[in-house]
C-alpha cells in the first residue's frame, strides 16, 4: 500500500510541475488580451506571446493582429500594432 500511495504522490506532483508553465501561459494569454481590449484595440484573444524583456511583450491575436505591449517610460501600459 505504501508504494501505491507514493506512486500516486510522485504522478501527481510531476503533473502539477508539467502543467504549470502552461497554466502561467494561459494566465498571462489572458492578461494580454484584456489589456490589448482595454486600450480599444481589436484582438479577440490572445493566442500566443512572446517575451522580449520585462514588461514587454509581442501578442498575437486570433484574428491575427499581433502588438506590441510594453510600460512605456511614464509607466503607462502602451500597445502598438506589428
Amino acid at each position: 500500500m505504501g508504494k501505491r500511495l507514493n506512486s500516486r504522490v510522485l504522478a501527481v506532483g510531476l503533473a502539477a510541475i508539467v502543467s504549470g508553465p502552461s497554466l502561467a501561459a494561459d494566465e498571462l494569454s489572458k492578461d494580454l488580451s484584456s489589456t490589448i481590449a482595454l486600450l480599444g484595440l481589436p484582438c479577440g484573444k490572445v493566442v500566443s506571446s512572446q517575451r522580449m524583456k520585462d514588461n514587454d511583450y509581442i501578442a498575437t491575436c486570433s484574428d491575427k493582429n499581433r502588438y506590441r505591449v510594453f510600460v512605456n517610460p511614464e509607466g503607462r501600459v502602451v500597445a502598438t500594432k506589428q
